[in-house]
Protein backbone atom coordinates (compact mmCIF):
# COMPACT_ATOMS: atom_id res chain seq x y z
CA UNK A 1 0.00 0.00 0.00
CA UNK A 2 0.99 3.55 -0.86
CA UNK A 3 1.95 5.75 2.39
CA UNK A 4 -0.23 8.90 0.55
CA UNK A 5 -2.87 6.98 0.92
CA UNK A 6 -6.46 8.84 2.75
CA UNK A 7 -6.95 7.08 5.81
CA UNK A 8 -9.84 6.21 4.69
CA UNK A 9 -8.88 4.09 1.50
CA UNK A 10 -5.55 2.51 3.68
CA UNK A 11 -8.39 1.00 6.28
CA UNK A 12 -9.85 -0.50 3.42
CA UNK A 13 -7.63 -2.08 2.20
CA UNK A 14 -5.78 -3.31 5.21
CA UNK A 15 -9.73 -5.20 6.51
CA UNK A 16 -9.46 -6.87 3.09
CA UNK A 17 -6.21 -8.64 4.01
CA UNK A 18 -7.53 -9.27 7.55
CA UNK A 19 -10.97 -10.68 7.26
CA UNK A 20 -11.55 -13.75 6.91
CA UNK A 21 -12.52 -13.43 3.31
CA UNK A 22 -14.70 -17.22 2.14
CA UNK A 23 -16.30 -17.03 5.61
CA UNK A 24 -17.98 -13.75 5.71
CA UNK A 25 -19.13 -13.96 2.10
CA UNK A 26 -20.75 -17.61 2.63
CA UNK A 27 -22.20 -16.36 5.73
CA UNK A 28 -23.94 -13.11 3.30
CA UNK A 29 -24.55 -15.66 1.25
CA UNK A 30 -27.08 -17.58 3.30
CA UNK A 31 -28.42 -14.73 5.12
CA UNK A 32 -29.31 -13.65 1.52
CA UNK A 33 -31.08 -17.06 1.01
CA UNK A 34 -32.99 -16.78 4.08
CA UNK A 35 -36.88 -16.60 3.41
CA UNK A 36 -38.02 -12.84 3.84
CA UNK A 37 -40.68 -12.37 5.83
CA UNK A 38 -43.31 -9.82 4.18
CA UNK A 39 -42.25 -7.20 6.94
CA UNK A 40 -38.89 -7.30 6.64
CA UNK A 41 -39.32 -7.64 2.72
CA UNK A 42 -41.14 -4.70 2.72
CA UNK A 43 -38.55 -2.40 4.47
CA UNK A 44 -35.58 -3.97 3.01
CA UNK A 45 -35.58 -4.20 -0.75
CA UNK A 46 -37.62 -0.44 -1.09
CA UNK A 47 -34.82 0.98 0.68
CA UNK A 48 -31.96 -0.94 -1.50
CA UNK A 49 -33.96 -0.39 -4.87
CA UNK A 50 -33.90 3.46 -3.79
CA UNK A 51 -30.14 3.64 -2.45
CA UNK A 52 -29.01 2.21 -6.27
CA UNK A 53 -32.33 3.80 -7.88
CA UNK A 54 -33.06 0.54 -9.38
CA UNK A 55 -35.00 0.77 -12.14
CA UNK A 56 -38.27 -1.82 -11.34
CA UNK A 57 -40.02 -1.18 -14.58
CA UNK A 58 -37.94 -3.51 -16.52
CA UNK A 59 -37.69 -6.30 -14.21
CA UNK A 60 -40.07 -9.12 -15.85
CA UNK A 61 -41.36 -9.32 -12.38
CA UNK A 62 -41.26 -5.37 -10.80
CA UNK A 63 -43.59 -6.79 -7.96
CA UNK A 64 -40.96 -7.12 -4.91
CA UNK A 65 -43.40 -9.40 -2.84
CA UNK A 66 -42.62 -11.92 -5.65
CA UNK A 67 -38.98 -12.32 -4.60
CA UNK A 68 -39.13 -14.62 -1.46
CA UNK A 69 -35.14 -14.00 -0.57
CA UNK A 70 -32.91 -10.97 -1.07
CA UNK A 71 -31.03 -13.60 -3.59
CA UNK A 72 -33.80 -14.05 -5.83
CA UNK A 73 -34.23 -10.43 -6.11
CA UNK A 74 -30.73 -9.71 -6.61
CA UNK A 75 -31.02 -11.74 -9.47
CA UNK A 76 -33.74 -11.06 -10.79
CA UNK A 77 -34.76 -11.14 -14.66
CA UNK A 78 -35.32 -8.52 -16.96
CA UNK A 79 -37.74 -8.05 -19.85
CA UNK A 80 -36.57 -8.93 -23.27
CA UNK A 81 -37.49 -5.76 -25.05
CA UNK A 82 -35.43 -4.01 -22.32
CA UNK A 83 -32.27 -4.96 -23.48
CA UNK A 84 -32.48 -5.60 -27.65
CA UNK A 85 -29.27 -7.58 -28.87
CA UNK A 86 -27.43 -5.83 -31.23
CA UNK A 87 -27.87 -7.69 -34.56
CA UNK A 88 -25.37 -8.78 -37.24
CA UNK A 89 -21.38 -9.31 -36.91
CA UNK A 90 -21.87 -6.82 -33.23
CA UNK A 91 -20.07 -8.37 -30.25
CA UNK A 92 -22.01 -7.54 -27.72
CA UNK A 93 -21.65 -6.74 -24.06
CA UNK A 94 -22.53 -9.36 -21.98
CA UNK A 95 -23.57 -7.67 -18.45
CA UNK A 96 -24.77 -4.38 -17.52
CA UNK A 97 -21.85 -2.55 -15.94
CA UNK A 98 -18.98 -0.25 -16.13
CA UNK A 99 -15.63 -0.57 -17.93
CA UNK A 100 -12.95 -0.46 -15.17
CA UNK A 101 -10.44 -1.24 -18.20
CA UNK A 102 -10.27 -2.05 -21.76
CA UNK A 103 -7.77 -2.57 -24.62
CA UNK A 104 -4.90 -4.35 -26.22
CA UNK A 105 -3.33 -7.58 -24.03
CA UNK A 106 0.72 -6.20 -24.48
CA UNK A 107 2.33 -9.49 -25.02
CA UNK A 108 0.75 -11.42 -22.45
CA UNK A 109 0.08 -8.30 -19.76
CA UNK A 110 -3.05 -7.09 -19.05
CA UNK A 111 -4.10 -3.62 -17.34
CA UNK A 112 -5.60 -3.80 -13.92
CA UNK A 113 -5.51 0.18 -13.12
CA UNK A 114 -3.10 3.21 -13.02
CA UNK A 115 0.21 1.72 -14.04
CA UNK A 116 -0.71 -2.09 -12.63
CA UNK A 117 -0.57 -5.19 -14.85
CA UNK A 118 -1.23 -8.83 -14.11
CA UNK A 119 -0.61 -11.77 -16.82
CA UNK A 120 -2.48 -13.85 -18.88
CA UNK A 121 -0.37 -16.97 -17.09
CA UNK A 122 -2.13 -15.79 -14.01
CA UNK A 123 -5.13 -15.17 -15.45
CA UNK A 124 -5.64 -18.42 -17.38
CA UNK A 125 -4.34 -20.44 -14.65
CA UNK A 126 -1.91 -21.15 -17.33
CA UNK A 127 -4.10 -22.75 -19.81
CA UNK A 128 -2.97 -23.45 -23.23
CA UNK A 129 -5.14 -20.68 -24.54
CA UNK A 130 -2.89 -18.08 -23.53
CA UNK A 131 -0.53 -18.09 -26.27
CA UNK A 132 -3.56 -17.39 -28.85
CA UNK A 133 -4.53 -14.53 -26.65
CA UNK A 134 -0.85 -12.82 -26.28
CA UNK A 135 -1.71 -9.71 -27.96
CA UNK A 136 -5.18 -9.69 -28.18
CA UNK A 137 -8.00 -7.64 -26.96
CA UNK A 138 -9.11 -7.56 -23.57
CA UNK A 139 -11.91 -6.00 -21.46
CA UNK A 140 -12.60 -5.64 -17.69
CA UNK A 141 -16.48 -5.00 -16.66
CA UNK A 142 -17.34 -4.13 -13.09
CA UNK A 143 -20.75 -4.92 -12.10
CA UNK A 144 -21.63 -2.76 -9.04
CA UNK A 145 -24.98 -3.51 -6.43
CA UNK A 146 -27.55 -1.81 -9.01
CA UNK A 147 -27.08 -3.78 -11.62
CA UNK A 148 -28.48 -6.53 -13.28
CA UNK A 149 -26.27 -9.54 -12.38
CA UNK A 150 -26.67 -12.00 -14.85
CA UNK A 151 -24.11 -12.89 -17.83
CA UNK A 152 -24.91 -13.41 -21.53
CA UNK A 153 -23.20 -14.57 -24.13
CA UNK A 154 -21.06 -12.01 -26.42
CA UNK A 155 -20.92 -13.71 -29.66
CA UNK A 156 -22.64 -16.96 -30.48
CA UNK A 157 -20.01 -19.99 -30.02
CA UNK A 158 -19.33 -23.34 -28.73
CA UNK A 159 -18.02 -23.83 -25.11
CA UNK A 160 -14.91 -25.75 -25.06
CA UNK A 161 -13.86 -25.95 -21.53
CA UNK A 162 -14.39 -24.41 -18.50
CA UNK A 163 -11.67 -23.93 -15.50
CA UNK A 164 -12.97 -23.03 -11.86
CA UNK A 165 -9.93 -21.56 -10.12
CA UNK A 166 -9.66 -21.23 -6.56
CA UNK A 167 -8.39 -17.46 -5.22
CA UNK A 168 -9.12 -14.99 -2.47
CA UNK A 169 -11.72 -12.72 -2.75
CA UNK A 170 -11.12 -9.27 -2.64
CA UNK A 171 -13.48 -7.01 -3.42
CA UNK A 172 -13.39 -5.90 -7.14
CA UNK A 173 -14.45 -2.29 -6.92
CA UNK A 174 -12.02 0.35 -8.29
CA UNK A 175 -10.40 1.47 -4.99
CA UNK A 176 -9.03 -1.91 -4.62
CA UNK A 177 -8.20 -2.54 -8.37
CA UNK A 178 -6.14 0.93 -7.41
CA UNK A 179 -4.54 -0.96 -4.94
CA UNK A 180 -4.26 -4.13 -5.03
CA UNK A 181 -1.98 -6.47 -6.90
CA UNK A 182 -3.12 -8.76 -9.60
CA UNK A 183 -6.58 -8.89 -8.03
CA UNK A 184 -8.61 -10.39 -10.58
CA UNK A 185 -5.59 -13.13 -11.03
CA UNK A 186 -5.71 -14.18 -7.35
CA UNK A 187 -9.90 -13.81 -6.93
CA UNK A 188 -11.70 -17.55 -7.00
CA UNK A 189 -12.85 -17.20 -10.57
CA UNK A 190 -14.47 -19.62 -13.32
CA UNK A 191 -13.43 -19.34 -17.17
CA UNK A 192 -14.88 -20.42 -20.16
CA UNK A 193 -13.48 -20.70 -23.39
CA UNK A 194 -15.41 -20.44 -26.47
CA UNK A 195 -14.82 -21.49 -29.95
CA UNK A 196 -16.21 -18.42 -32.23
CA UNK A 197 -15.97 -17.98 -35.90
CA UNK A 198 -13.24 -15.69 -35.19
CA UNK A 199 -11.60 -17.91 -33.10
CA UNK A 200 -11.20 -18.16 -29.30
CA UNK A 201 -13.48 -16.42 -26.77
CA UNK A 202 -12.65 -16.18 -23.22
CA UNK A 203 -15.64 -15.07 -20.62
CA UNK A 204 -14.42 -14.82 -17.16
CA UNK A 205 -16.52 -15.00 -13.69
CA UNK A 206 -14.43 -12.98 -11.33
CA UNK A 207 -15.57 -13.48 -8.07
CA UNK A 208 -15.45 -10.67 -4.96
CA UNK A 209 -15.86 -10.60 -1.84
CA UNK A 210 -19.18 -10.96 -0.27
CA UNK A 211 -19.93 -12.38 -3.85
CA UNK A 212 -21.99 -15.48 -2.19
CA UNK A 213 -21.52 -17.93 -5.27
CA UNK A 214 -21.26 -18.14 -9.35
CA UNK A 215 -23.90 -20.22 -11.53
CA UNK A 216 -23.68 -21.67 -14.88
CA UNK A 217 -26.24 -22.14 -16.93
CA UNK A 218 -23.84 -25.84 -18.01
CA UNK A 219 -23.28 -26.55 -14.37
CA UNK A 220 -25.26 -24.67 -11.78
CA UNK A 221 -23.54 -23.79 -9.30
CA UNK A 222 -19.49 -23.89 -9.26
CA UNK A 223 -18.65 -21.50 -6.35
CA UNK A 224 -18.86 -21.51 -3.15
CA UNK A 225 -16.23 -24.63 -3.60
CA UNK A 226 -14.23 -26.45 -0.97
CA UNK A 227 -11.61 -27.59 -3.52
CA UNK A 228 -8.02 -26.28 -3.45
CA UNK A 229 -7.07 -27.22 -6.63
CA UNK A 230 -7.93 -26.32 -9.94
CA UNK A 231 -10.59 -27.96 -11.63
CA UNK A 232 -11.13 -28.18 -15.07
CA UNK A 233 -13.92 -29.63 -17.41
CA UNK A 234 -13.50 -30.52 -21.23
CA UNK A 235 -16.93 -29.99 -23.17
CA UNK A 236 -15.88 -30.31 -27.27
CA UNK A 237 -18.21 -32.87 -27.22
CA UNK A 238 -20.85 -31.91 -24.79
CA UNK A 239 -22.94 -29.63 -28.01
CA UNK A 240 -22.46 -26.62 -25.89
CA UNK A 241 -23.51 -24.08 -28.26
CA UNK A 242 -24.83 -20.57 -27.10
CA UNK A 243 -25.93 -17.89 -29.28
CA UNK A 244 -25.57 -14.12 -28.96
CA UNK A 245 -27.69 -12.87 -25.94
CA UNK A 246 -27.91 -16.25 -24.89
CA UNK A 247 -27.69 -16.61 -20.92
CA UNK A 248 -24.34 -17.76 -19.44
CA UNK A 249 -25.12 -17.62 -15.82
CA UNK A 250 -24.74 -15.25 -13.38
CA UNK A 251 -23.11 -13.78 -9.97
CA UNK A 252 -24.99 -13.69 -6.11
CA UNK A 253 -23.65 -9.78 -5.15
CA UNK A 254 -22.02 -7.94 -7.64
CA UNK A 255 -18.52 -8.72 -9.08
CA UNK A 256 -16.20 -8.31 -12.74
CA UNK A 257 -16.52 -9.92 -15.92
CA UNK A 258 -13.13 -10.20 -18.35
CA UNK A 259 -13.26 -10.84 -21.87
CA UNK A 260 -10.45 -11.94 -24.12
CA UNK A 261 -10.45 -11.96 -27.68
CA UNK A 262 -7.51 -12.96 -29.98
CA UNK A 263 -5.45 -10.85 -31.69
CA UNK A 264 -6.65 -9.40 -35.44
CA UNK A 265 -9.57 -10.25 -35.41
CA UNK A 266 -11.77 -7.30 -34.09
CA UNK A 267 -11.80 -4.20 -32.48
CA UNK A 268 -13.33 -2.35 -29.83
CA UNK A 269 -15.57 0.52 -30.33
CA UNK A 270 -13.68 3.84 -30.03
CA UNK A 271 -15.99 4.97 -26.81
CA UNK A 272 -15.66 1.82 -25.21
CA UNK A 273 -12.94 3.39 -22.87
CA UNK A 274 -12.75 3.20 -19.01
CA UNK A 275 -15.41 4.48 -16.57
CA UNK A 276 -17.94 3.84 -19.51
CA UNK A 277 -20.94 2.28 -18.41
CA UNK A 278 -22.42 -0.67 -21.14
CA UNK A 279 -25.59 -2.71 -20.98
CA UNK A 280 -26.14 -6.24 -22.08
CA UNK A 281 -26.96 -6.53 -25.89
CA UNK A 282 -25.04 -3.30 -27.35
CA UNK A 283 -22.53 -3.27 -29.21
CA UNK A 284 -18.63 -3.03 -27.76
CA UNK A 285 -16.73 -4.67 -30.95
CA UNK A 286 -16.74 -5.35 -34.23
Amino acid sequence: MRKSLPMKTRLFILLQHILPQHGLSRLIGKLADLKLSPGVRNKLLPAFIRKFKIDMSICTDPDINSYPTFNSFFIRTLKPEARPIAPGKALISPVDGTVSQCGTIVRDRLLQAKARYYTLAQLLANDPSVSIFNDGLFATIYLAPRDYHRVHMPYTGKLLRSIYVPGKLFSVNPTTAENVDSVFARNERLIAIFETEFGLMAVIFVGAMLVAGICTAWQGIVAPNQVRDVQIWQHEHDDLIFKKGDELGYFNFGSTIILLLPKKTLHWLPDLVAEKSVTLGSEIAR
